[in-house]
């Protein structure tokens, strides 16, 4: 089987609606892609770093740089928005949505699209499918349990006449 074109694979695009509007965000090339991804991790540790209770030293993100990271991820989408004047609360979200696409994959980004962007709302989300996953479901539908054959061997004799 020949290789397909990936352009016929992968999405065109993140389709973000704002104020009744849809902005395409196109994919970022590729120096862009890795320098997202780089920020992602830089993010990771971060957080790990703040729930470990551990200094954040030289771990900053300037305004400058935050504008920097909507840009890139945003592509033309971010001009778009700004001629269109969407409120800087919207342009963020959309900005880190477009970030974790690129980053982290489109579920993620959904996720935090659908939570406006709010950290409760994403960790309730969390706590609730953690909670899903590990709450136990009986063995079987009739609630009984199996029980076990008891071994007929003895205890303590070795299994051959040399011992091993």
């Amino acid at each position: 089987m020949a290789f397909r074109d990936l352009s016929e694979v992968l999405d065109a695009g993140l389709s973000l609606p704002v104020n009744g509007k849809t902005y395409l965000v196109p994919p970022v090339d590729a120096e862009t892609g890795l320098r997202l991804q780089r920020l992602a991790e830089l993010a990771a540790q971060t957080a790990k770093a703040v729930e470990d209770g551990e200094p954040l030293d030289g771990i900053v993100l300037d305004d400058a740089h935050e504008v920097d990271l909507y840009r890139d991820a945003l592509g033309a989408a971010y001009e778009e928005m700004i001629a269109d004047r969407v409120p800087w609360p919207a342009l963020k979200i959309a900005g880190v949505t477009a970030w974790l696409d690129a980053a982290m994959g489109r579920e993620t980004a959904e996720a935090y699209w659908h939570a406006g962007g709010d950290p409760e709302r994403l960790a309730g989300n969390r706590a609730s499918r953690r909670a899903a996953r590990s709450t136990r479901r009986p063995a079987s539908a009739s609630g009984t349990t199996r029980t076990r054959a008891k071994a007929t061997g003895t205890r303590g004799q070795k299994s051959s006449s040399t011992g091993n």
